[in-house]
């Protein structure tokens, strides 16, 4: 992983904010789990995804993620057609 790669992943999803994605993250022992969520925010190590509202309750959940998660393939993000 270099400098170039972080900041190519940083900015490409600093230009989706606002976007509907398909998110899996890597939980340990080959376990994903998979939601569906919009880019809300970055920042310089992290950035925020709003998750859709699946178990009835008022509030959405948001949930951080890095950016060398993607790089490492621990989570793994898909544009959705909004």
């Amino acid at each position: 992983m270099t400098q170039l790669d972080l900041n190519r992943v940083r900015q490409s999803i600093k230009n989706q904010i606002g976007s509907k994605i398909k998110i899996s993250a890597n939980r340990g022992r080959h376990k994903f789990v998979t939601a569906k969520g919009v880019i809300t925010q970055t920042y310089p190590n992290i950035f925020l995804v709003e998750l859709e509202n699946t178990d009835g309750n008022d509030q959405n959940k948001t949930v951080s993620f890095s950016y060398q998660d993607v790089i490492t393939r621990d989570v793994r993000m898909m544009l959705l057609e909004n």
